[in-house]
């Protein structure tokens, strides 16, 4: 079966759609790419789809390999036989092949090797045979040296160790001890005596029982995190006098002497080695599918945080919020430029409203300010109260924005690298800005991981994070387009094809030659060559080229087609795109061609009705209660508006405007049993819930969005 049927199979795609695509990502072609512009090729799969045939390719290749070194390690040894290496050929999994190679694998000093190297294998086969009568002890007696061997009792325990190594090696017992513990396994944890004090974040868990199969991704991994921490004690038990009969019934063969000693090293052999290995591969597996629920809803998470609707090409008045220190106060320009900076000291302790009155009214007029972007930290409430009581010339929002990350940028060699003269206040308060007009551009300059969301990614695979972070970030700056001309090098960075070094070579290019007039003008960047510019160009826009198309996610490929049908309709592509009864004058089937289908067409004629369309939505807003403004505030009853500010499979957190977060567990979700948090409820949600209970001791709040009136 080729590698292709296999993933066929597994992902229950058409082959000739896996076949299409796999031809693809072997020639080099990214996944953006290939979902947008090769659907003929690959039947409409979506991204999720290729990224699944890509991980499942990657993995298959990695097993030949890994195949290729086990035949060639066994030819080395002079035990490759044909059978063996049928069995080798024949196997695509990848555990079960490390199965097969296990009895021959060079081994460190283990009991059965030295028992080898004092020659007591064939007693070992003798003893495994069990035939009816043997005697035992009159065999074992010829194995007897006086050196190596000094008595029948040390020549029998050898041979019985070998013989315990057999069965942790042999398949068959291998796989049915693993079902066993697909069945039954029971993972228990225990506190550290002496750490019950320091470890109380994990007292959930100081004496918890629940089988394997059902834990949920959240308990294994705070369970594991604690295990690690030094608080917990964590095995993975099953039902060790049923499996051991399952193992005899398998192996002993009769009831004379050799029957009593193979069951005897069966005992040896599953607890001192088999019963460990599998127990800590399944650790790793139930670790591994923990960690694969907890990326998955991170990187949900991500892609709608990233998706965030931008405010667009405004001028921008951005407030820090504090109290002691003051409010810092950035004036962006239309592309988040820096144009002036400030303190105002509206908050107590200082209570200077006028003056921060007076501040702020001056430099909206001075630079024309249209919205005002509000961190949502310290004082945030206090300073949304104050900004609203403001009266500008002209309508001014005021928009509170999540500073979660926005420190770890202002900190970072790239703010440094923009704002050399400035501190971290300053360059935080023009992350939490930009933030406003473009979250997308902005937050692709900070580690995913520090930007507020999801659960346990400190815990998790973090090569695997990496990857499915970096798929999410590339997939939302693919979907929405980049202007080519305006982007950063972050955001470049993550286009189809490009990566760091191109993408720094556009931003030098652009700064020594001025914008880029149309797409053709990228072939100048240095080392952009036609390939990469084949997967990048259609995800690039320039909106100031004279050409409409290179302001769209029309691929520069498809132009003369384009062309050719506004030929047809007797105007230009610019009448084309501006005349909606001119388009509805074409007939795709007309321009099906071989490597053009319907699919590109009907993409096309998308795109010609709004170039260049965001997929992103409408900036919302929030109202809090003016009344609650603290956790103080907070009684059990009340019902208050909300922003959804992340989602675990245990819940959401939603803040209410307290400075601190509240839980809906996910139990309180809705009116019916919720299995996935994420399909009720999206980050930057605006929810209507009330309060449950209030710990301000703990400064812990319980939210229920059950049985709660329509959001107001």
């Amino acid at each position: 079966m080729s590698i292709t049927d296999l993933i066929s199979q597994e992902l229950n795609i058409p082959v000739r759609q896996v076949a299409g695509t796999v031809s693809l990502l072997d020639d080099g072609a990214t996944i953006p790419f290939i979902s947008r512009y090769r659907k003929e090729a690959t039947g409409g799969l979506n991204e999720e789809d290729i990224q699944s045939i890509e991980q499942r390719l990657r993995y298959y290749h990695d097993l030949e390999a890994r195949r290729a070194t086990i035949l060639k390690t066994l030819e080395g040894q002079g035990r490759l036989t044909p059978e063996l290496a049928a069995r080798i050929n024949a196997c695509w999994d990848a555990t079960a092949l490390e199965d097969l190679y296990l009895p021959y694998k060079p081994k460190r000093k283990t009991r059965a090797e030295a028992a080898r190297q004092r020659g007591l294998e064939p007693l070992a086969k003798v003893i495994m045979a069990q035939h009816d009568g043997e005697d035992i002890t009159k065999r074992a007696r010829q194995f007897v040296d006086g050196d190596q061997v000094k008595s029948t009792e040390e020549a029998i325990a050898g041979a019985q160790d070998i013989i315990a190594e057999w069965v942790s090696e042999n398949t068959s017992v291998r796989n049915a001890v693993r079902g066993a513990f697909r069945r039954e396994a029971i993972l228990k944890s225990h506190f550290v005596k002496g750490k019950e004090i320091e470890g109380r974040n994990y007292e959930n868990y100081y004496d918890f029982s629940q089988p394997l199969r059902r834990i949920s991704s959240h308990q294994l991994l705070a369970i594991r995190r604690g295990e690690k921490e030094g608080f917990l004690r964590v095995t993975i038990d099953i039902d060790d006098e049923r499996t051991l009969d399952n193992i005899s019934r398998r192996l002993v063969k009769g009831r004379g002497e050799a029957s009593v000693l193979v069951d005897q090293a069966i005992d040896d052999g599953y607890k001192r080695l088999l019963k460990p290995q599998i127990e800590t591969e399944f650790a790793a597996s139930s670790k591994q599918k923990a960690d694969d629920e907890a990326i998955n809803l991170f990187a949900q998470n991500v892609r709608q945080l990233l998706f965030a609707p931008p405010l667009g090409r405004k001028r921008i008045m951005a407030v820090d919020p504090g109290f002691r220190t003051g409010c810092k106060v950035v004036c962006l320009d239309e592309q988040g430029n820096l144009l002036w900076h400030d303190v105002i000291y509206p908050t107590a302790p200082h209570n200077d409203v006028q003056g921060a009155t007076a501040t702020v009214q001056q430099l909206a007029r001075r630079f024309h300010i249209q919205a005002i972007a509000l961190g949502n930290g310290t004082a945030s409430r206090e300073t949304e109260r104050f900004l609203k009581r403001v009266h500008f010339d002209q309508p001014v929002e005021v928009h509170v924005v999540s500073e979660n990350g926005a420190s770890i940028y202002s900190a970072s060699k790239l703010a440094r690298d923009e704002f050399p003269d400035k501190d971290v206040t300053v360059r935080g308060a023009v992350s939490i800005g930009r933030r406003l007009l473009d979250p997308l551009a902005e937050l692709v300059k900070i580690d995913p991981k520090s930007i507020g969301v999801g659960q346990y990614q400190h815990d998790v695979d973090q090569s695997r994070l990496k990857e499915s972070l970096d798929f999410t970030v590339e997939s939302c700056v693919n979907s929405v387009g980049v202007n080519v001309n305006t982007a950063s090098k972050e955001l470049l960075t993550y286009v189809a094809g490009l990566g760091p070094a191109l993408a720094q070579n556009i931003v030098t290019y652009r700064a020594e030659h001025g914008d880029f007039a149309s797409r053709r003008d990228i072939l100048q960047v240095p080392k952009l060559g036609a390939k990469t510019f084949t997967q990048a160009a259609g995800f690039l826009r320039i909106p100031e080229s004279a050409n409409p198309l290179d302001n769209s996610a029309v691929h520069p490929e498809r132009y003369a087609l384009v062309e050719r049908m506004a030929r047809d309709c007797g105007c230009t592509v610019a009448d084309l795109i501006a005349d909606k009864a001119q388009r509805e004058k074409i007939d795709i089937t007309r321009y099906v061609s071989g490597d053009v289908g319907e699919p590109t067409l009907r993409d096309i004629m998308r795109e010609l009705e709004k170039p260049g369309r965001d997929p992103r939505q409408g900036v919302t807003t929030v109202e809090f209660d003016d009344n609650v403004t603290r956790i103080e505030d907070l009684r059990e009853g009340m019902e208050l508006n909300g922003i959804v500010t992340n989602v675990t499979q245990f819940g959401a957190f939603v803040d209410i405007g307290v400075h601190k977060e509240g839980l809906v567990h996910v139990s309180q979700l809705a009116d019916r049993r919720v299995e996935n948090p994420s399909k009720v409820v999206k980050l930057n949600q605006v929810v209507r819930v009330r309060v449950l209970s209030v710990d301000i001791d703990r400064q812990r709040i319980a939210l229920t969005m059950r049985g709660v009136t329509a959001q107001s």
